[in-house]
């Protein structure tokens, strides 16, 4: 076909063009008390990514204490032996950097964006906290209401948030996953510094961390400054292999509907149990992430062309998927229905498009587009200094491996239209299934 040709040579040229950095080398080590590094060259400025990933999430949690994991991060920031409470941001930003973290159900991960002159002592405060963290009685309990005051902010006063709370939670029947990151709020109360204490004794540890550095570095000046800063630490024998209760086979699809006056916009959305990215088998992965772009990755998509422009029953529909999670995750396709369209009828259409597309499958030359954007937004990511350490940082501690990441743009271009077909039919299987409802409710129903 003219078009395939044309996009093929498209591609080819958008490889040319890369900068260096997009195709650099990873170079790893392993030090002896188990710390995994990774680093990642670039040296068109004289900047660093510094990060420091943990293998242990809210899906790690202790039944009874949700929401410790992101509770932690919190209290990581606080103080050390060495580090004065409060502090540790207010210096890395007196250096003229920036710095953050991140909870979510597979990893907790900390991180400085700083001069690369400036690694070794953002690595020392790193290494300092990994392992002589100071709670003291007067953090632990205003950094709690610290917490549940995000809950509120972010879960509470969003109906879109609550919504997809319950949704989640009614597709993991059995699995941690059905818990929200940030906790539930009952539990999020009860939680003390000793919770706290526990959870960090068992898990920091250099055996079950990753460090990664991305930026105007080499493997040799890094690890030279990790064995100076974490060598001396001693490995944990509390981290064991990550065994999760895993989910029961999916035998009846479930429905939920929440109801809220603050909702300017209904829709609807369905979630499916899917498989997740594997270690040497990202096949499976790869399809859904291309059929995720088939049904819903923009205008020309499945579900836009069908429910918004030929239909004109939706003002937006489209589709979801992201592979990189330890366990099993989730597919998700969603409408929303445009002005006097009830909910109803935007999800039969979305079932009618869906079925449609079972039987028509791909249109070969969509199917050519999607693999080329595709593959080239993931290639321009690896451009992004920060950005490439994230997708190593999530990968590693999701189970997959380096040579993974660098072979996913390549499992992603493999994908065929037999390899589509053959996970939209098992994935899109109502009984593993969630269809969820928002809608919106007049402020008098809501007191009757």
């Amino acid at each position: 076909m003219i078009l395939t040709s044309r996009l093929a040579a498209l591609f080819s040229l958008l490889l040319l063009l890369l900068p260096a950095s997009a195709q650099a080398q990873v170079e790893t080590h392993h030090l002896s008390n188990g710390l995994e590094i990774v680093v990642i060259p670039d040296h068109r400025a004289p900047v660093v990514t510094h990060m420091v990933w943990y293998r242990i999430g809210a899906a790690d949690e202790p039944a009874g204490k949700s929401g410790i994991a992101h509770y932690l991060e919190h209290l990581m920031f606080k103080g050390t032996d060495e580090i004065p409470e409060g502090q540790f941001s207010q210096i890395v930003a007196a250096n003229g950097g920036t710095d953050n973290a991140f909870t979510s159900y597979d990893y907790t991960a900390y991180f400085q964006r700083i001069a690369a002159d400036r690694l070794p002592l953002v690595m020392q405060m790193e290494a300092d906290r990994m392992t002589d963290l100071i709670i003291s009685e007067e953090v632990w309990v205003p950094e709690r209401a610290v917490i549940l005051e995000e809950r509120r902010s972010r879960v509470a006063s969003n109906p879109s948030a609550i919504m997809s709370e319950q949704r989640n939670a009614a597709l993991y029947l059995n699995h941690p996953y059905g818990t929200p990151i940030i906790g539930w709020e009952h539990e999020m109360s009860s939680l003390t510094r000793q919770d706290a204490l526990d959870f960090y004794a068992r898990y920091y540890a250099p055996n079950n961390a990753i460090l990664i550095v991305a930026g105007d570095v080499t493997l040799d000046e890094v690890v030279a400054l990790a064995e100076e800063n974490f060598g001396p630490l001693p490995p944990s024998d509390t981290i064991h292999a990550r065994v999760r209760p895993q989910e029961p086979v999916a035998v009846a699809a479930r429905r939920l509907t929440y109801e809220d006056p603050r909702v300017q916009q209904p829709y609807v959305m369905r979630s499916y149990l899917a498989q997740e990215r594997d270690a040497g088998a990202q096949e499976d992965a790869a399809a859904l992430t291309i059929l995720a772009q088939l049904l819903g990755g923009g205008p020309t998509s499945v579900l836009n062309r069908a429910l918004v422009v030929e239909q004109e029953i939706a003002v937006s529909a489209g589709a979801f998927y992201n592979g990189t999670s330890l366990d099993s995750t989730s597919f998700g396709i969603y409408a929303v229905p445009a002005a006097n369209i009830e909910l109803s009828q935007a999800e039969a259409a979305l079932d009618i498009a869906l079925e449609q597309f079972m039987l028509d499958g791909p249109d070969e030359q969509h199917l050519e587009r999607i693999k080329v954007q595709v593959r080239a937004a993931e290639i321009f990511a690896r451009d992004s200094q920060e950005g490439l350490a994230r997708a190593f940082g999530a990968a590693l501690t999701s189970g997959l491996t380096v040579q993974d990441v660098l072979n996913w743009p390549a499992a992603l271009e493999a994908v065929t239209t037999q390899d589509v077909m053959r996970v939209a039919e098992q994935v899109l299987d109502l009984r593993q299934s969630v269809t969820a409802e928002l809608r919106g409710l007049a402020p008098t129903e809501a007191f009757q």
